[in-house]
């Protein structure tokens, strides 16, 4: 059961995050709850790198596995800007706009080396980086709507990535 956990979870957990970020630029969740989210989210990407890091070691695989790092990181840093206020919203913004460009990075990169399914991984990248674009360019002065589209565009883009990844992960460590 585990092993299928570990493929198709981030299925379920990228869409998740992304609209749990939406929700909380709306309002709807408390900071505590992101806080929580991102606690989580820290234990569960460190404990799959844990896991994973043997069969992450070439191809394609390496770079995700690069990418997990790169995101414990950001996810971190999320919360270090969560608990000390000064931080909030430099953090919050690096944390937010890493977990769009990084993973873009990663599924371009991915859609450059697999033998099928190049469209759906870069699709996923251009979304994903004009998500980072969108929401970056809506940060001054803030323009909520503008930056839920920069959200959603990131959550359609990497999920389009993910669900193509466990549609055939033979292809992911090539």
């Amino acid at each position: 059961m585990f092993p299928r956990l570990r493929a198709q979870g981030p299925t379920v957990l990228i869409p998740l995050a992304w609209l749990l970020v939406g929700l909380a630029h709306l309002d709807v969740v408390t900071e505590r709850t992101v806080l929580a989210f991102h606690v989580v989210a820290a234990v569960l990407i460190a404990a799959f790198a844990v896991l994973s890091w043997d069969e992450m070691v070439t191809g394609v695989l390496r770079i995700w596995r690069d990418i997990l790092l790169v995101g414990l990181v950001l996810t971190v840093g999320g919360i270090v800007g969560l608990l000390y206020a000064p931080l909030r919203v430099p953090f919050l913004t690096t944390t937010l706009l890493g977990w769009m460009v990084v993973p873009g990075v990663g599924l371009y990169y991915t859609g450059t080396r697999v033998p099928t399914g190049q469209r759906m991984y870069t699709a996923g990248a251009v979304l994903s980086g004009l998500g980072a674009a969108v929401y970056a360019g809506a940060l001054f002065p803030a323009a909520e709507p503008a930056l839920l589209a920069g959200i959603g565009l990131a959550l359609v883009g990497q999920t389009v990535g993910i669900v193509q990844a466990v549609r055939q992960p033979e292809e992911s460590s090539g």
